[in-house]
């Protein structure tokens, strides 16, 4: 198998990646409407307009916002939050910076905050007018006034695995990376700031691996071909108690091709192709040798290279170290398995296992297999040595759905979380 380090798997401009659509909050007056953050400082009252005329107006309870007025060194991933007493639903949220201009954002779709499209300015003065409705059907308006706090100076590193503009296979799952890893106990703040949003809507979940240095999210089964998914990881400025903030927002919009499925057993040593549910081709394969077996799994094409070349003379074993050109390559795991053109072992394809771990496919159906596959197309090993490690590759597919909801540090209704805006 070729051997692959993974050493720049986080980088600034990683973006190798939720758009946010509205949805107005209900008018169930029995839900206690748009409770205030748990934030220092919260929930300070603010005057209601129009209530000083009338003396039963004035002595209703006014609204209140949070930030509180006056509170400084806020986070520049501040959500604007508000609670009206008794009971009631916020309708508008206006945020202001200093110099006039209006800050975009949107509501939770469970009315707990007003999240901005974009993080704020570091040390820069912003005024939130939250409006709102009683209970009692009289309107409520609540203004608060606040500061971001500097630049912190420590910071973790991010990475998300998807780019704006291109198509991927079904099973394409999103990939957020974190350096150093999320601690156990941020993760579930940092989740609340990971948005994915897909059309048409299909619920899903987040899971975290490697001690908090991934995360991916999924639909309970493989994407529908053509949907749209939009992620944003809104991680500038998250406080985490190490003292570290996140360090840049990320997002993308992306597509869902064809749906594509490979399926390889090793008992046939062959692979089935599949395209939109039907066969279009089987070819046999060689998988791993039983010193150096293939991972079985549901594993992920994470990405494709025409020509490459395998460089294993650090292998501790000398029967597997090699220096080899490789033609049509596709990586599925991070440990150096690949789907790739073995014209070598052609004669013994279909019969007998002969690879350092890979699956080995003729030049003609190498060739064949590349010009159909997207990053993001899903292969599917049974019947070998080994298992796949989780986190060796994109995983998320490797489990079952009851299985990979356990990873959240968020609960998960069942059926998979919607969009939460």
């Amino acid at each position: 198998m070729g051997r692959f380090a993974r050493t720049g798997a986080v980088v600034g401009v990683l973006v190798l990646t939720a758009s946010l659509a509205l949805t107005g909050c209900g008018n169930d007056q029995k839900k206690p409407a748009f409770v205030a953050g748990a934030q220092q400082g919260d929930a300070v009252p603010t005057t209601s307009p129009g209530t000083t005329g009338d003396p039963s107006q004035s002595a209703l309870p006014a609204l209140a916002v949070s930030p509180a007025d006056g509170s400084d060194k806020r986070p520049v991933s501040t959500e604007i939050s508000a609670r009206i007493p008794g009971g009631g639903t916020v309708s508008k949220v206006v945020l202001t910076a200093a110099d006039g201009a209006t800050v975009a954002g949107r509501l939770r779709r469970d009315g707990s905050s007003w999240v901005p499209s974009a993080p704020l300015k570091y040390g820069t003065r912003y005024t939130a007018t939250v409006t709102g409705t009683g209970t009692d059907g009289q309107a409520r308006q609540g203004t608060s006034s606040f500061t971001t706090m500097a630049k912190p100076k420590s910071m973790i590193g991010s990475g998300l695995y998807m780019f704006s503009g291109k198509t991927y296979g079904v099973a394409m799952p999103v990939v957020a990376e974190f350096s150093p890893g999320i601690p156990k106990k941020d993760r579930a703040a940092v989740q609340k700031r990971m948005f994915v949003q897909t059309d048409p809507p299909q619920p899903g979940a987040w899971h975290w691996l490697y001690n908090g240095t991934q995360a991916y999210y999924r639909a309970p089964e493989y994407w529908k071909p053509g949907t749209t998914i939009t992620v944003r990881l809104a991680l500038a400025g998250i406080p985490l108690s190490n003292g570290r903030y996140g360090n840049v927002d990320r997002s993308a919009t992306a597509k869902i091709g064809r749906a594509f499925e490979m399926k390889v057993d090793n008992a046939t040593k062959q692979m089935t192709v599949y395209e939109n549910g039907a066969v279009v081709r089987t070819l046999p394969v060689s998988l791993g040798k039983k010193s150096t077996p293939s991972s079985s799994g549901t594993m992920v094409v994470m990405e494709k290279k025409e020509s490459t070349v395998f460089d294993t003379r650090d292998e501790p074993d000398p029967d597997n170290q090699y220096v080899t050109k490789i033609d049509f390559a596709q990586r599925i795991t991070w440990g150096g398995e690949y789907i790739h053109a073995a014209p070598w072992s052609e004669g013994v394809q279909g019969r007998a296992n002969v690879s350092h771990g890979c699956v080995n496919v003729s030049m003609a159906n190498g060739r064949w297999l590349f010009g159909k596959t997207l990053v993001g197309d899903p292969i599917t090993v049974r019947g070998t040595e080994r298992r796949l490690e989780p986190g060796n590759g994109w995983t998320a597919w490797s489990m079952s759905w009851s299985e990979f909801v356990e990873g959240s540090a968020l609960p998960v209704p069942k059926g998979g979380q919607g969009s939460p805006f």
